[in-house]
């Protein structure tokens, strides 16, 4: 089984080659721009080989572009122009169902290229030499750099991984190049004899992530002075916006990043915690695949202004994030992330099985069952049924020897199926995989 890595390498170039690399981002930039363009005029076209066809010698004259770092230009232009073709097909979808009024405008103009990140090919546009240098293809040819990095992916680099793209990134604010390569890592193939112990992971607002496992043991991850400070930030934000003099917006340029940084870096804390206070684990995570649609919200002006606040709050978090950094994290200390299906997690009774919103006295935190009187911490349910539902899969997984990574929400019979084996789990602190799975 391989795993990807990203190793980020800080570069230090001397000011000729800072100035180098600088101008072939500047370059790079300015050539997807001039692409997009293209595809934009020429229908909207998301065919790499057509978009290459089109610009190869524009962008080998006018931007002085070699052969392969054009070839990348036309791939990273046309895979742009597939995704926004796709979701403008799900909007499509979504709005003949129903479900939405609002279009997507994703294709009413060209997108713009901003961030001058450039895109190289390992063996074709850098490659690493020795005693920690890289060589970089820049407008003029190439240089060689020295770089400096943590020393776990430095290693890897140096011992046998395999090496992927990388991206060429500026940091502004210090003004500092890096090199983010892509690494490819071999790790032992999953089974579930080597994950003996079963965790479920619920995600959310006031506490980013709450942990449970089998035998009772449970983890809370506090979001409170995270979202104090990212709920600051955004306020900040509508405020220098809405001022829209020549101060503010410098004042919104240095504040750039600021909150995606601040839940990034909370998102790798409370992951790494998590991995390392769970080896040899099969870790739940919640399906949230569609969460937006399927819980449906109210929006635009039929919602109340308390709503609106709450659906702006939800969809600023980046849980999609922490889960990622979860199931990466997971394979390199022994463990393993699968998504589990999140319907009802948190109105289950995880004691008798009965489940009801109004389990959920006016969606507090607070999780009272009407039908056994059970009363708990509402996170904590939710974390309890996901470590059942993962139990369940490890199951299936020893039972039949195929591991099912990823539930269908979208099919009703088997949604209805799920339902009714979810029913039948009940919470016990005795409940061990050793035990209950067959292990050894």
């Amino acid at each position: 089984m391989k795993t990807i890595l990203t190793a980020k390498l800080k570069l230090h170039p001397t000011p000729e080659q800072f100035a180098a690399l600088r101008a072939t981002q500047l370059a790079y930039r300015d050539s997807l721009n001039y692409v997009s363009h293209y595809a934009y005029e020429h229908g909207k076209m998301s065919n790499k080989v057509k978009l290459q066809e089109g610009t190869y010698d524009e962008l080998r004259v006018r931007f002085h572009h070699r052969s392969q770092m054009a070839c990348s230009v036309a791939r990273q232009v046309g895979s742009t122009y597939k995704t926004l073709w796709t979701k403008f097909k799900q909007n499509a979808d979504a709005r003949k169902a129903g479900l939405t009024r609002q279009r997507y405008k994703g294709l009413d103009q060209a997108p713009k290229y901003i961030s001058p990140t450039l895109t190289y090919q390992y063996g074709k546009d850098y490659s690493f030499k020795k005693e920690q240098h890289v060589s970089v293809l820049t407008l003029g040819g190439r240089v060689i750099v020295s770089y400096t990095g943590y020393n776990k992916h430095v290693s890897l680099i140096q011992n046998g991984a395999q090496i992927g793209v990388a991206q060429l990134w500026y940091d502004k604010p210090k003004k500092h190049c890096y090199l983010l390569v892509s690494l490819e890592v071999e790790v032992a193939d999953p089974t579930p004899e080597a994950h003996t112990q079963v965790v479920g992971v619920d995600v959310g607002m006031r506490y980013l992530a709450v942990t449970s496992t089998t035998t009772g043991a449970s983890t809370f991850y506090s979001g409170k002075r995270v979202r104090a400070k990212a709920n600051h930030y955004a306020r900040l934000r509508k405020r220098l916006q809405k001022k829209g003099t020549r101060s503010a917006k410098r004042r919104l340029v240095a504040l750039s990043g600021r909150e995606r940084r601040l839940k990034a870096d909370a998102n790798h804390v409370v992951s790494k915690r998590i991995v390392e206070q769970h080896q040899h684990s099969l870790i739940g995570l919640e399906n949230l695949t569609g969460i937006r649609e399927r819980t449906q919200r109210r929006k635009g002006k039929r919602a109340s202004k308390k709503q609106r606040k709450a659906n702006a709050a939800y969809s600023r978090w980046s849980f999609a994030e922490l889960h990622s950094l979860i199931a990466y994290k997971a394979v390199m200390h022994e463990s393993m992330a699968i998504k589990v299906d999140a319907n009802y997690t948190s109105q289950a009774c995880p004691i008798c099985g009965h489940t009801a919103r109004e389990n959920r006295p006016n969606k507090g935190l607070l999780f009272v069952c009407q039908n056994c009187h059970y009363i708990l911490h509402a996170d904590l349910v939710g974390a309890r049924n996901l470590t059942m539902r993962t139990l369940l899969i490890r199951q299936d997984w020893i039972g039949t020897g195929t591991l099912s990574m990823c539930p269908d929400v979208s099919d009703r019979e088997a949604k209805a199926a799920r339902r009714l084996r979810y029913a039948e789990l009940r919470w016990s602190p005795d409940t061990s995989p050793l035990h209950s799975c067959g292990g050894d």
